[in-house]
């Protein structure tokens, strides 16, 4: 798991999801490759893909089912992916601190 992103570029303006239960930044790396880091505040989520996305937990628990599978549990430094066209719906109790590698 990384702890930090070296030479990146940040966007300043925050991504807010779902009435502010999902916060994040987009990061871009020099190689042009785009990641977000964010906190989802406790909830219920549904997130429809529209590109492969793999989600790291930095911190905290995730309860996640995809594509309408079984929910499981991710704990830091743990990950899911799903692909593009795919859903995951993700459920908090606690505030959880995540990365997103897109693609």
């Amino acid at each position: 798991m990384n702890q930090q992103f070296d030479n990146v570029t940040v966007q300043t303006r925050a991504n807010v999801f779902f009435d502010g239960h999902c916060v994040s930044h987009t990061v871009t790396l020099p190689d042009g490759s785009r990641k977000s880091v964010g906190v989802i505040l406790p909830s219920t989520l549904r997130f429809d893909l529209t590109t492969r996305e793999v989600m790291e937990v930095v911190e905290g628990a995730a309860f996640v089912a995809i594509n309408g599978g079984k929910e499981t549990a991710f704990l830091a430094g743990q990950s899911w992916s799903v692909d593009a066209g795919g859903y995951f719906v993700i459920r908090v109790e606690a505030p959880v601190h995540y990365i997103c590698h897109f693609g």
